[in-house]
Parts: C-alpha cells; structure tokens; sequence
C-alpha cells in the first residue's frame, strides 16, 4: 500500500506545485475572456467556476480513467507512480494550455490553433485524425452504454439481429442531437455538474474502502529488472501501458474539450482549477479505480475478467448492494456523457473550419446531420463483425493519443514565441511521438515492421529505432515552427 500512497502524495504535492508553476509561465489577467467578449447565448455562454470545473470533469472523464487503470494495473504496481507523474507533467498541463491559449485565441478551437502555430500541413493531418477521433468517441460511446442499457437493464441479449438493441442506440443518438444543438447551459450546464459530482464520490467512496482492506492485496514497487516486465501476457511497457491507460494520464481527446468548456470561462484565472485541477481530480479516480481491481487480482479475480465487468465487481465490493447498481448507472451514464460533447466539438470545428454560422439552428442540424452519418455507419460495422468493435477500439486509442502530440508541439511554439518555458510540453510531447509512432510501426493494426519482416513479433527494436527518428523529426518540427512564428512575430512589429 505504500506505494500506491506514494503515488498520491505526488499527485496531490506534485499537482499542487507544478499548477503553480503553469499557471505563473501562462500567466493569467483580467482580460476579458470569449464567453464574455463574444456572448451569443449557444455556445460561447458564461458559467459559474464550479459549474464549469464539473462540466470539464465528466467531458474528459467518461469510462477512460476506469476502464484504462483497470487494464493498466496489470502491468504491477509501477502503475501507481506513473500515473500521477504522468497526470501533473503531462495530462494536466497539456490540458491547461490547451485551455488557457483557446481563451486567448478568441475560444478557438484546436484546428485553428494547429494551423496557425504548426502550419498548413500539420493541420491537415490533425483535422484528418481529430475528425476520426471525434466520430469514433461517439460511435464507441454508444455502442457500450447501449449495450449496457439492453443486456445490464433490460436482460436482453444485445445482438445485431436484437430491434431493441437498434431502438436503444436510437434512442443515445436522439439525446446527442439535443445535447448538440442546444445551448451549452440548457442540457450540459444543467445536468452534466450532478454526474461530475457522483463521479468524484463514487471514487472517494472505493478510496475509503481501499483503506478499511488495509492494503493487504496492494503489492509495493520492488525496483529490479522486472519492475516494469510484470504483465501476465509480457506485454511491453513501452509503448503499451499509455496506450492502455491514456485519460487517466494524458489524453488528446482533453484538449478538444478544454477548448470548448473553454467558451464558458468568465476570467482568466478560473483557468488552473476548470483545465489543471479537473485533470488531477481524473487522476486520482484513475489511481483509486487501479487500486480496487489490484485488490480484486490479488484475491483471486480473473486476470481475464472484462474491464466493464471489473467496474461492477469493484463496486460491489467497496460501495455495497446499492453501489454495485450505482456503478452500472455511472457506466452508462459517462461515456454517454462524454459521446454528446465528442460530437459538440466537432461540430463546432467543422463550423470552425467553414465558417458556418451557429447561431442558426437549421445551420446547427445540418452540420450534425453530417456528422452523425459516418457514426451510424461506423456503429453499423462494429455491430455487423465480431471483431469489429476491438479494431476500432485500438484505432480510438492511437488516434487518441496522436493527436495530444500535435497540441503539446502547439502549446511548445506559443510558448517559445512568447518567451516562456516551452520545454514543458515539448519532452512530453517529444515522449509521446515516440510511444505512438513504436506502437503503430509494430502493431498488426499499423505497420506490423517485425512481423512483416520476419522478425521476432514480441521485439519491438525496429519499432523503437524507427520511432526514435521520428522523435528526433518532431524536435526539429516544433523548433522550425517555433523560429517561424517568431520572426513573424519581428516583422510585424518593425
């Protein structure tokens, strides 16, 4: 158990401390912000601070920092110290600037930050990839509270031959169109504070419960060649374990709701607690929800038990009879909640993009209408073929991933240009160009280089390498970039 109260310590002191030391390298005024300068009563529409922070919360949440730990912790307890140290360098700063510099760029959203800091081409290949991201989270984030609705709540089997199963997908799909539609405060602003407010009790509640048990099955980090070698299926550590576990240590997803949470931020200084505090929050329900089903493991659960199972088990163990429901409920209830704003945000990119003006309703349909279609048939597929939700799932989880390099490689050029400590995001961002370029050139989903070479399919090491160029390529992107930007910066003001 020490370790993983180690891990809390620097989650808790680390987050506290290096929040600081984000918010004084932005430095946040009294300006005003876009919900304020821009009021237009749909989407860029002032909230309370503590109404937004909730808000943010569920929309980066959803089943990731459960789901993820849950399969990350297989990897040993190495698990409770990377999370947090991951969580207060990576994930919350990441989603801070990417907050912070929406507010200053008029409420933008990543797109147009990406074009205007990474350029041209760089924008092309975020629009491409953040576009399947967003489609896949709401196709994805109906798929399994659907599932859930008609095999947990309805006793049914939730077959593709099923009509409930379609009825009920309908149905998710109907209240993301409202969701989208709508006025940010009408639906969101209403209900999503209720769930963020259930979502931190329900892991206080199992964190509670984890210290009654006393810890006897949380095993402690012993340092050695082994400690980062202990999954049960040798999986590798790199790239594999921030793959597995990416809301609950960094997430590309975060960025684009930062952004749009961002449009109801009324000051400036808001900013450290709705973007960084909201990301250590995830964290620590990500710690508290590893925990559990360490506890579970090492009482003797399946290693091969399914995550969504694992989250009814733990539940049920540390919540009680009515916490076990409760847990199906939450399960239902946040990815749903993470699906509606996926789908919001592309929206508004897409409004973005064309100039489509959203203040009209007929203007907001037609673009949603657009969107949903490639979901209902991604949904479709994944329904038709038995192996088709897996595919897409480590698709989702690449692209996730991906795309947090391409805002960590903007947050580096503005705060280069602007004179700040921009290598607090360029080593993160570096780091991760490195875990998701090793991952697809090795995976059977990407490249397959060691299989398709006849090479040893567990050795990652021409993965690795060729990873390593490509880091070395993202450096001197983010540098040329960088330079770029700011001898614009010279000439203007000559």
């Amino acid at each position: 158990m020490v370790t993983f109260l180690i891990g809390l310590a620097i989650l808790i002191i680390g987050g506290y401390f290096y929040g600081k030391y984000c918010e004084k390298v932005f430095g946040p005024d009294d300006r005003p912000t876009p919900a304020v300068s821009k009021a237009d009563g749909v989407d860029f529409v002032g909230m309370k601070k503590w109404k937004n922070s909730l808000i943010e919360l569920l929309n980066i949440a959803g089943t990731g920092p459960i789901i993820g730990p849950i399969q990350g912790i297989l990897f040993g307890p190495i698990a409770f110290i990377t999370i947090p140290i991951g969580c207060v360098l990576a994930g919350s700063m990441h989603d801070y600037f990417s907050g912070m510099i929406s507010l200053r760029e008029g409420g933008a959203q990543m797109p147009k930050m990406i074009k205007k800091y990474l350029g041209g081409k760089a924008f092309n290949v975020y629009n491409f990839f953040v576009g399947i991201l967003m489609i896949l989270v709401g196709a994805v984030f109906v798929y399994t509270p659907g599932d859930l609705i008609v095999t947990q709540l309805m006793g049914q089997d939730a077959a593709f031959g099923n009509p409930t199963t379609w009825i009920v997908y309908a149905a998710i799909f109907a209240y993301y169109l409202i969701a989208t539609l709508f006025p940010l405060d009408a639906i969101i602003g209403k209900i999503y504070p209720i769930f963020g407010a259930a979502l931190i009790c329900s892991a206080i509640g199992i964190f509670v419960g984890i210290l009654k048990d006393g810890g006897a099955n949380l095993t402690n980090l012993s340092f050695g060649a082994g400690m980062f070698s202990q999954h049960p299926k040798q999986l590798p550590f790199v790239p594999i374990f921030f793959i597995t576990v990416a809301c609950g240590i960094m997430s590309g997803f975060h960025a684009t709701q930062a952004t749009l949470i961002g449009r109801a931020v009324t000051s400036e200084k808001e900013g450290k607690t709705t973007f960084f505090n909201m990301m250590l929050i995830e964290g620590f329900i990500a710690m508290c929800w590893a925990a559990g089903a360490m506890i579970l493991f090492g009482r003797g659960t399946d290693i091969a038990t399914g995550a969504t199972l694992m989250i009814g088990n733990i539940s049920r163990e540390f919540l009680g009879t009515i916490g076990g429901f409760i847990a199906v409920i939450g399960v239902i209830v946040l990815p749903i909640t993470s699906g509606d704003t996926a789908f919001r945000s592309l929206r508004l990119m897409v409004a973005e993009q064309f100039n489509i003006d959203q203040t009209s309703a007929n203007k907001r349909v037609a673009v949603s209408a657009a969107i949903f279609i490639p979901a209902i048939l991604i949904l479709y597929y994944a329904k038709l073929s038995p192996s088709g939700f897996g595919i897409l799932w480590r698709y989702f989880a690449f692209t996730n991933q991906f795309i947090a390099t391409f805002a960590l490689g903007m947050i580096s050029v503005y705060l280069y240009i602007h004179g700040k400590n921009y290598l607090i995001s360029l080593i993160p961002g570096t780091f991760y160009f490195f875990v998701v370029m090793s991952f697809i050139f090795h995976a059977p989903i990407g490249f397959g280089l060691e299989s398709r070479l006849g090479m040893d399919p567990n050795s990652y090491m021409l993965s690795y390498i060729c990873a390593a160029v490509c880091s070395v390529i993202y450096v001197w992107f983010i540098k040329k970039h960088s330079d770029a930007q700011k001898d614009k910066i010279l000439q203007s003001s000559l």
